[in-house]
């Protein structure tokens, strides 16, 4: 399999090294690249796909993993996203217990660890690719793998925790590259002798690749390339001209070693194997995705959307690769906006993309150097190929751009690139070198800095978001992410301004909607409030969360029917919905309706065991009806599920003060002050407590507590007022 010497491999810029050096400095390039992420937060995606994710946690069945998509939603399900990677799932899983819970270091240090091992074995790749083996062209592979360690594209990938897919689906992607060009090394290398093992383990670890993202199979197509050009050292220009100018197709077969159409059933059987299998597991068929996630794929007219905006899609990735300086978390939402003419000036772009692409592809084709044309044909594969997933001519994709999907496509434009620089200084002479030299090291420098600075801006929602605004001010999406995470912040006044920002860029962006509604709900501005989310649940009338917002606003202006029509609304569009449970309670609470209410609190609890609010309001309705022996059972039955819950113990401690059950009642008012102490309400209920028992020395102490916390609170005054005169008194008789 070893080829002559690269020509050009003496003239790169870069100091001999031996292998284990070479390994060194991409590793530690890779690793001072992205470090400074390693003590980021959760960020973006990683909200649904770990916080919010149930199969990471311990108590949730393994099996569940292999069952669920990426976001932890059941596959048979519509609103399922279709994303099958149960492995990249499971070490999300494995982080979180060797953690021992939600703590992001240690999701962030695997993923900076594994973008530096990809680094370090992409020397070898790029040997086998440029060279035949991985001992040849070791100054070349060195740069490609320097080039790929510190490209800026990466940061999302390794920065952002749910890029732990493209990380692991790009190890076994090199790891099968690597099994299948094993296969050759005791044969000769003429490739008549293979070993059928090694193809079949490079199956395996495609499988495994597949099983951490879908991009996974199109190692079969490297795999496929590498066979042709290397192996059976095939000159696709003369094999076109014998097949469709001279019609020699029998003679097709003189061109491919003995061996080959074996080692392509394998391959085709494999792939076709893999494709059904994934076809299966999809279940209900593709996700359904919106205009908004992909505007393109729903143009109307085919050439503008086939031949025009997705190749602009295309150059703007190929763009990222030469320049990515401009880079976002998300490029939907008017960030690249249509192409709706012909006469479009964006136009130009498709057109130099092709034109570039096309005189490489010339060059890989019609060169008469075999070494020029077996490393452009590679290199284009390696860009090429692992795109395809993303490119929407196969199934649309819920995205514009994403730069994640660019992870394996860098590896390819790296080699081409080390091709270029080693062809541009075979050609110059040694004193001109010194200014390439300086370029290329500026080159690297400077990447290097880039993502420094821009795993630095994914530590923090905050600084990510931000960082949008100055490279896609049109994107909609971009202002509702800052505005929430503003409104997170507990800055209502800027987040309103976001959220109308969105909402005017996108008119029916029925979210940014929502959450305006919410903190307009919030600030007592409930006709806007009540005129926005109307507006949501016109646009999409399927919006569960919308309608329940809408009928808390509706119950606050005193709308009640109209209330309980939303809520009815919001259950029937999401028929598990607890929350929406609780506030019809609420409103069947005002109403005096309190049998409804306890039904509607019960349906809340059996939907979600943990809600607290559901809970404690069904215990304080009891109360007040005066159903003492049910609020008690009911109560104790809350604090078995929540045994921390002090609100809890504060409105069962009140129900058996009632019933006269003191000490059980005292056990729970101090249990509940060692979570709370600093509840004024709860010192003062347990100083009414001890006035009734007689307890009159501790009723002093915890009314004195109660007021020097609320000194506002009127009964409590009064109640300690009365106990002072009480004490003086006794104090009269005593003397």
């Amino acid at each position: 399999m070893a080829l002559p010497e690269v020509h050009w491999e003496r003239h790169v810029l870069l100091p001999a090294a031996s292998p284990c050096h070479s390994r060194i400095v991409v590793g530690m390039a890779a690793l001072l690249c992205f470090i400074n992420s390693y003590d980021g937060d959760f960020v973006f995606d990683d909200s649904e796909a770990i916080i919010n994710n149930k199969d990471l946690k311990p108590e949730t069945p393994l099996n569940n993993i292999w069952g669920n998509d990426f976001w932890g939603t059941n596959l048979s399900s519509n609103t399922s996203h279709k994303s099958y990677r149960p492995l990249t799932v499971l070490t999300f899983r494995l982080n979180y217990l060797l953690a021992g819970g939600l703590h992001p270091v240690g999701f962030h240090v695997l993923n900076i660890a594994l973008h530096s091992v990809i680094s370090v074995l992409m020397i070898d790749v790029f040997a086998i690719l440029m060279g035949g083996t991985v001992s040849q062209a070791p100054k070349s592979s060195f740069l490609a793998a320097l080039l790929f360690a510190v490209h800026p594209v990466h940061t999302e990938s390794v920065a952002g925790i749910v890029g732990r897919a493209d990380l692991l689906c790009a190890l076994f992607f090199q790891l099968s590259f690597l099994t299948y060009c094993r296969a050759f090394q005791r044969g000769n290398h003429k490739g008549e002798i293979f070993s059928a093992r090694w193809v079949i383990i490079s199956l395996m670890l495609c499988a495994v690749a597949m099983l951490c993202k879908e991009q996974g199979i199109t190692v079969l197509g490297v795999n496929a390339a590498f066979d042709i050009l290397l192996i059976c050292n095939i000159n696709i220009l003369e094999l076109s001209k014998r097949v469709i100018l001279k019609g020699k197709l029998a003679e097709v077969t003189v061109f491919f070693k003995r061996g080959f159409l074996t080692r392509v059933a394998l391959l085709t059987f494999g792939g076709g194997l893999l494709l059904y299998t994934r076809w299966r597991i999809m279940g209900t068929g593709p996700p359904a995705f919106t205009e908004v996630d992909n505007p393109a794929s729903f143009q109307e007219n085919v050439f503008l959307r086939q031949a025009i905006n997705y190749h602009y899609y295309y150059f703007l990735n190929t763009w990222l690769l030469l320049c990515p300086w401009w880079l976002c978390f998300d490029w939907s939402m008017g960030c690249v906006p249509l192409i709706e003419s012909a006469l479009d000036w964006r136009v130009m772009w498709p057109i130099l993309l092709w034109g570039g692409l096309g005189s490489l592809t010339i060059q890989a084709l019609c060169s008469a150097d075999g070494h020029r044309r077996r490393v452009l044909t590679l290199g284009l594969v390696l860009l090429v190929v692992p795109f395809l997933p993303a490119s929407n001519l196969f199934f649309r994709v819920g995205f514009v751009i994403a730069e994640r999907v660019l992870y394996l496509s860098t590896a390819g434009y790296c080699l081409i690139v080390t091709y270029g620089v080693g062809v541009v200084c075979s050609l110059r002479r040694d004193r001109q070198q010194k200014p390439l030299r300086l370029a290329l090291l500026a080159l690297l420098c400077t990447n290097m800095a880039r993502c420094a600075f821009r795993s630095h801006q994914w530590r923090s929602e905050q600084s990510l978001f931000s960082s949008a605004l100055s490279v896609c001010p049109f994107n909609a999406k971009v202002h509702y992410n800052v505005g929430k995470n503003l409104a997170d912040r507990g800055n209502q006044s800027a987040a309103i301004r976001y959220y109308r920002e969105a909402v005017r860029l996108h008119p029916k962006y029925v979210h940014a909607m929502n959450n305006l509604g919410n903190i307009l709900k919030e600030r007592n501005e409930l006709l806007e409030a009540e005129e926005l989310l109307a507006k949501a649940v016109h646009i999409q009338p399927d919006f569960a969360a919308a309608w329940m917002n809408l009928g808390i606003v509706q119950n606050s202006l005193k709308r009640f029917d109209d209330a309980e029509q939303s809520y009815w609304n919001a259950i029937k569009f999401r028929r598990k919905y607890p929350d929406c449970y609780y506030n019809l309670g609420r409103l069947y609470a005002d109403l005096n309706r309190h049998l409804d209410a306890l039904n509607a609190w019960r349906n809340a609890t059996m939907l979600k065991p943990d809600h607290s609010l559901a809970w404690n309001n069904m215990v304080i309705l009891l109360d007040n009806t005066g159903n003492l022996a049910q609020a008690e059972r009911v109560g104790k039955e809350a604090l078995k599920l929540l045994p921390k819950d002090h609100t809890i113990m504060f409105s069962l401690a009140n129900v058996l003060g009632k019933q006269q059950k003191y000490k059980e009642s005292e056990s729970f008012f101090l249990n509940s002050l060692k979570i709370n102490p600093n509840a004024a309400s709860c010192h003062g209920n347990l100083a009414v407590l001890y006035h009734r028992w007689g307890k009159l020395d501790f009723a002093k102490k915890h009314y004195e507590l109660s007021l020097e916390l609320d000194p506002n609170a009127a009964g409590t005054r009064e109640n300690y007022s009365m106990l002072r005169r009480k004490l003086h008194q006794q104090h009269k008789t005593t003397v």
